[in-house]
């Protein structure tokens, strides 16, 4: 491609971009703006309590830290994809933002590309066609998006395991004459997080002005746990037409373990299974790559051409019909061996 049509195309985009930016963003309505006033405090204290040295923290602040950083971040917000992104990081306990994660995102695409040019260029010649660079391209975009997953489902499972003995805490605290505020405040004092920092959200917002089931919604929304949902409705509902409400929530504490103890026992039953999973996705890659280094020119003649088939080597074909034919294994055991309760 000629340098002036490159260098117009960058320019045509950028403009794009600017004008989206500036005319394309949605309105925030006062509730996200005290639902993201609520979450700043939270997150000022999760960043000091990182154990980062001073040279850290000057190089972020100096990265991050810049008007134009502060300024990408804000267009970011505005969009309903920035927000989304915003609350995934959220759920994951990340002191991140928007903009710090899409930066983390690059780095990793270009780290994956640049150890597959090398690998290639060294030890495992296989790795040296536009193929396996590509393949390093979409795994170096995936793997931060699986380790915000993975921090997700470890916060949502240590909040499932505690929720039950907080329920019964606020059930004895509202038996004790406690109001349902005091009460929260009360698993804020007594409760580790990611129970305490939630439950200490919903009292910030609050005492911003938001009304207690909005606040009690904005919780269930950033955890989306089945049992907090639970807890939440018999609350709302409690408030509008009254009753016992420490009883309602020791039914509901009861239902939550019983529940975890049945969750426990089907995975211990399904053990054997699930690792079969994992055998059938990662047998086939974990051969490619040994092959690869004993033998790096045996999955030459994979990339050769002819045969070829729509201009594409036949043996790249067959290593993604592979590719897809495991997928599809691994994804229907998961979905065999995943029981709801």
């Amino acid at each position: 491609m000629e340098p002036a049509i490159l260098v117009a195309a960058i320019a045509g985009v950028a403009v794009l971009l600017l004008f989206f930016g500036v005319f394309g963003g949605r309105r925030v309505s006062p509730t996200e703006r005290l639902e993201q006033m609520a979450g700043a405090a939270v997150e000022a204290r999760t960043r000091r309590g990182d154990v980062a040295t001073s040279d850290q923290r000057s190089l972020r602040s100096a990265v991050f830290g810049s008007r134009s950083a502060a300024g990408l971040d804000r267009v970011m917000v505005r969009r309903d994809w920035g927000a989304n992104l915003a609350r995934e990081l959220a759920r994951a306990d990340l002191a991140l933002k928007p903009s710090e994660y899409l930066f983390v995102r690059v780095f990793t695409i270009v780290a994956a590309i640049t150890i597959t040019f090398v690998l290639g260029a060294t030890a495992v010649p296989a790795f040296g066609n536009v193929l396996a660079l590509a393949i390093a391209a979409i795994v170096g975009w995936w793997l931060p998006r699986f380790w915000v997953r993975r921090r997700q489902g470890g916060r949502l499972k240590a909040f499932n395991n505690g929720l039950s003995d907080t329920i019964t805490l606020i059930a004895n605290a509202l038996r004790a004459g406690a109001s349902f505020l005091q009460a929260i405040e009360m698993v804020v004092r007594e409760t580790q997080p990611p129970i305490s920092t939630e439950f200490q959200r919903v009292i910030r917002e609050v005492n911003l002005g938001l009304p207690f089931e909005q606040a009690l919604n904005n919780m269930v929304r950033r955890v989306r746990s089945e049992d907090l949902e639970l807890m939440a409705t018999a609350i709302n509902i409690q408030h509008q037409v009254g009753g016992n409400l420490a009883e309602i929530l020791d039914s509901i504490a009861f239902t939550i373990r019983e529940r975890i103890r049945i969750k426990g026992e089907i995975r211990v039953l399904t053990a054997q299974q699930r690792l079969s999973g994992y055998v059938v996705a990662g047998l086939p890659i974990f051969l490619i790559l040994i092959l690869s280094v004993i033998a790096p020119k045996f999955m030459e003649p994979m990339f050769l051409k002819p045969p070829e088939v729509a201009g594409l080597p036949l043996g790249v074909i067959l290593l993604g019909a592979g590719g897809i034919m495991m997928a599809m294994g691994f994804v229907l055991i998961r979905r065999i061996v995943d029981i709801e309760v």
